[in-house]
């Protein structure tokens, strides 16, 4: 049932809708977010019934997923770290927690659905981060996780394709470049992630059960990447990895 409702909805207009709006993530981020949130509630609605669901969103910014969720019938909670990301738009919205993706404060099991897009490649332990997130989720919910893999064309941000070179050296190049530090900074707010190291977390952890694992943005027939070591860290790009809490 999964694979066949991933495949009428994982098709390649779509990819190829998500890469243009990508193009357009500095000069009008509300459209690319705005975007990928629509998508993202229609990609989670395989896994999960959104309607009446308590979602928490992992470092969720400023909001830019608040309107979609709520859309599809969710009741919509934010946790960030940062102050600037939470007030990106203004002042933040009611239903906007700050804190640790880390040490998350919020209560055991107290989640239909907890929800992290783009977050685990910014945080220095991101297993721990996962791992909280199944804590805050109720036994049978879901856990949704997605992050930019290190060794993908994008795996160094802004300072791709150096990244390829090591990250320092590509922070250093960019400094060199722009005049200013990247604003994601290597070893400090950007970390190497893989798609080896996210699935044996995912396999092993006693506290969920892994539902699937795939390329986020690519159509369905191509999912087959993160099957093949070596290959899928430089094909997936972006992981998505799906989890029923135990």
């Amino acid at each position: 049932m999964l694979l066949t409702e991933s495949r009428d909805r994982a098709t390649l207009s779509r990819s190829v809708r998500l890469f243009r709006a990508f193009l357009s993530e500095q000069r009008d981020p509300d459209h690319f977010y705005g975007t990928l949130a629509a998508d993202s509630v229609t990609q989670l609605s395989v896994y999960a019934d959104l309607r009446g669901a308590l979602v928490l969103d992992v470092g969720g910014g400023p909001g830019y997923f608040r309107a979609a969720f709520g859309r599809a019938g969710a009741r919509y909670v934010s946790v960030d770290s940062d102050l600037g990301e939470l007030s990106a738009r203004g002042r933040p919205e009611p239903g906007t927690v700050m804190g640790s993706g880390m040490a998350l404060p919020i209560r055991d099991a107290a989640a239909d659905v907890c929800y992290s897009s783009n977050v685990l490649e910014h945080v220095p332990d991101p297993w721990t981060m996962a791992e909280e997130m199944l804590r805050v989720t109720r036994p049978g919910g879901v856990v949704y996780l997605s992050f930019t893999v290190w060794l993908s064309p994008w795996g160094g941000h802004e300072t791709a394709p150096w990244h390829y070179l090591g990250g320092e050296s590509a922070a250093r190049r960019y400094r060199r470049r722009h005049g200013h530090e990247p604003k994601n900074r290597f070893g400090a707010s950007l970390f190497p992630v893989s798609v080896a190291d996210a699935l044996l977390w995912a396999r092993h952890t006693p506290h969920g059960e892994l539902l699937d694992a795939f390329p986020r943005y690519h159509p369905w027939w191509a999912r087959g990447v993160v099957r093949v070591p070596g290959l899928r860290e430089l094909a997936t790009w972006n992981l998505a990895v799906v989890l029923r809490r135990r």
